[in-house]
């Protein structure tokens, strides 16, 4: 694959309703709709970008647009925010006003697993192709995925710095552990007061937090933003205290089923999941592909890495896609 130039790619963006909660897509690539069956210009593959948690699809802006321009623009990049994950514009709730109670729990970890499930049931072929590309929580929700609907058809899944086992235990969850179960209602009132500053204000906020970094994508700045939304920041909250209390076992059946059809991305100082994780799990599945970054990432590489880490997902999809 030739290296994709800089020039603006067509970008997509909605809001929708996606088992009842507000859901943000961006979409790249003319492909608007891939839910037609008697389409016949449907393409055959399609990249869902899976998030980590804050869930927001904007984080994923320059990665999507990286990876579409990487991929010679061939098949489109979507990236689908978790429920709730997003502010809704104005005139949207973040709960869909209707009677029909769509799923019980849906900001919860296993609502968000059928979030995805339901969102590709609904605006997906079932012919078509999927490469899935996790990040982060958005990991464990994909093998979940590849484990409740083994129907999909997934040529590859990527899994970049993989949440999948004993998150509390992890370094940063031993720190996040008590501030997200115990006293994380505590956050909501600053949060609230914070809402009201101008968006300025806020954006100056977010550069300032972002501070010890080099170089920072803008798009990253401009998302962050929502963060101070009480019901997004409540969102990423009480989906993140269940991930300290059910992320514990790593699902290696899922894993051993599924093993030539995953590539495992981890981290040399990460504190989500640390390298002693990827010595284990190495050992445990010694003909699975499973790497460790030479380059020094972060976990949250959405922050400054998003072009590196498309570079490096379009080649090592480059012989699976010469075969399709």
């Amino acid at each position: 694959m030739r290296p994709g130039s800089e020039e603006p790619v067509p970008l997509h963006e909605e809001f929708i309703y996606c088992c009842g909660a507000a859901t943000h897509v961006l979409k790249c690539g003319p492909w608007k709709d891939l839910s037609k069956d008697e389409s016949k210009n449907l393409p055959r593959l399609l990249f869902m970008i899976i998030p980590g948690n804050p869930g927001l699809a904007g984080y994923y802006r320059t990665f999507i647009q990286a990876l579409y321009r990487g991929l010679n623009q061939q098949y489109p990049v979507w990236v689908v925010s978790h429920a709730g994950h997003c502010k809704p514009p104005s005139g949207m709730e973040m709960i869909e006003d209707t009677d029909i109670k769509e799923l019980e729990d849906v900001f919860g970890l296993n609502g968000q697993v059928e979030h995805k499930l339901n969102f590709l049931k609904k605006n997906v072929s079932k012919d078509i192709k999927l490469v899935l590309i996790a990040h982060s929580i958005g990991c464990y929700i994909t093998l979940e995925m590849m484990k409740r609907a083994s129907e999909l058809q997934v040529l590859r899944s990527v899994l970049l710095f993989p949440t999948i086992e004993r998150m509390a235990q992890s370094p940063q969850g031993k720190l996040m552990t008590p501030l997200l179960c115990k006293l994380r209602y505590a956050l909501y009132m600053p949060v609230y007061l914070l809402s009201f500053l101008p968006e300025g204000v806020k954006a100056s906020l977010v550069r300032f937090a972002l501070r010890g970094m080099k170089t920072c994508d803008e798009s990253s700045i401009t998302t962050s933003i929502n963060l101070f939304s009480v019901d997004c920041i409540a969102n990423i909250l009480y989906m993140a205290s269940q991930e300290m209390m059910k992320v514990v076992e790593r699902d290696s059946t899922t894993i051993k089923q599924n093993l030539k059809k995953l590539i495992f991305y981890y981290g040399t100082g990460d504190s989500w999941c640390p390298q002693h994780y990827y010595d284990e799990i190495k050992m445990d599945f010694p003909d699975g592909d499973i790497r460790l970054c030479e380059k020094g990432l972060r976990h949250a590489f959405v922050l400054d890495a998003s072009k590196e880490m498309a570079a490096m997902i379009t080649d090592w999809l480059q012989d699976d896609l010469t075969k399709l």
